[in-house]
């Protein structure tokens, strides 16, 4: 109490003691009142030299940046190889020569078989004279066709064609290949996949058998050649082109002005002869083909593999496993192993980038309008 005392006079002065008990109550009440609060205590100020606190950051532009530099790497190889590819290899192995591997489940070791070339596209040579285009397709395939012919391993070939044809020269370059691959003792069976047509055709004449599919779509045993007109065009541009000449037939076929009647005279003959030279090739690769057959079914038209192997034009109604089948029995071999070509993996992809790139040029595509080409080709 005494402290309690003491506590009542600091705050009500020394009379305090003598109040009556009421009296410092309500006094002790105004005085709380009256007291002003407390002030507020200000938060602790932050250190000038302070950052913000950091952010953790996610590790995406990180993997961003490592994939950007593994792709820049890899192209500046892949062109290194292409342009400079003696610079990449030991000097053992490199080789003019394809690289022939085998591929069978057989258990044969004896390493004989059949080289499987395949023919794909329109026949022709390539006109494309960038680097990075790949090697043009009619001749890689004649190269196919000579080194298996001088390998010792190949006792057959099989000719894989998915073509409506093609150049004449072209067609007539393969065919020479596969006839010289013959005289070597080389066994040839062709096999027709969708389309077999035209310069495919006559390519597969070649050939000791063919085989095809019921509904392969073949023949087409003609000639086509095809001269553009860009005259009416020009003249909506204001262009004119004018021919100099040392003859009168030059400039026959020009797509810059109308073909006169003795051109087309010329023309023709020529298509004419051309086409007697594919008569001559169906009538000697195909003999069993009765005279009134040949005569009709080489005017042009196609026709299934069905009617074709009731014709004579084909051997045997199959796929690659019959045409494998085969060959290995004309050439006396078991289960005949694959002899395939390697691919050239980033090289190759180049290339054929390459290719189809120069093949949108568009000073390729006004070259094949006005340069016409006789052909052994199903237009359709």
């Amino acid at each position: 109490m005494a402290e309690n005392t003491d506590d009542l006079k600091e705050i009500f002065g020394a009379d305090a003691e003598n109040l009556p008990q009421k009296d410092w109550e309500k006094r002790l009440q105004q005085n709380e009142k009256t007291v002003p609060p407390p002030a507020p205590v200000p938060p602790p100020a932050a250190p000038q030299n302070s950052l913000p606190p950091k952010v953790p950051k996610g590790r995406g532009g990180f993997w961003f940046f490592v994939l950007l530099l593994a792709f820049c790497v890899s192209a500046v190889c892949g062109v290194y190889l292409t342009v400079k590819p003696g610079m990449s290899c030991p000097e053992e192995i490199v080789t003019d020569k394809a690289v022939l591997s085998l591929s069978s489940s057989s258990k044969d070791n004896s390493g004989e078989g059949i080289a499987w070339i395949k023919i794909r596209g329109v026949i022709a040579e390539s006109d494309n004279q960038s680097p990075w285009t790949a090697p043009s397709s009619a001749s890689y395939i004649s190269k196919s066709i000579r080194e298996a012919a001088k390998d010792k391993n190949v006792k057959a070939i099989v000719l894989d064609i998915n073509s409506p044809g093609g150049t004449v020269a072209s067609v007539q370059d393969i065919y020479s290949e596969l006839l010289n691959a013959k005289e070597q003792g080389k066994k040839v069976v062709a096999l027709f996949r969708d389309v077999a047509a035209s310069g495919a055709f006559y390519v597969a004449m070649a050939a000791d058998k063919i085989v095809a599919e019921p509904g392969t779509i073949t023949g087409s045993v003609g000639v086509i050649m095809q001269a553009g007109n860009v005259v009416g065009l020009f003249d909506k541009l204001g262009i004119q082109v004018t021919p100099i000449t040392s003859g009168k037939y030059k400039d026959m076929g020009s797509a810059y002005r109308p073909m006169t009647e003795a051109e087309k005279a010329l023309l023709q003959d020529m298509v004419n002869d051309t086409y007697s030279q594919f008569f001559a090739v169906v009538k000697a690769g195909r003999p069993n083909v009765t005279p009134e057959d040949l005569t009709e079914y080489t005017d042009g038209r196609v026709f299934t593999g069905q009617r074709a192997f009731n014709l004579g034009f084909i051997d045997k109604l199959g796929g690659e496993e019959t045409a494998r089948q085969l060959a290995g029995e004309l050439a006396g071999l078991k289960d005949p192993k694959i002899i395939t070509r390697k691919k050239e993996g980033l090289r190759e992809l180049i290339f054929s980038f390459g290719s189809s790139m120069e093949s949108k040029n568009l000073s390729k595509q006004l070259q094949s309008v006005s340069t016409p080409r006789v052909s052994y080709l199903w237009v359709y």
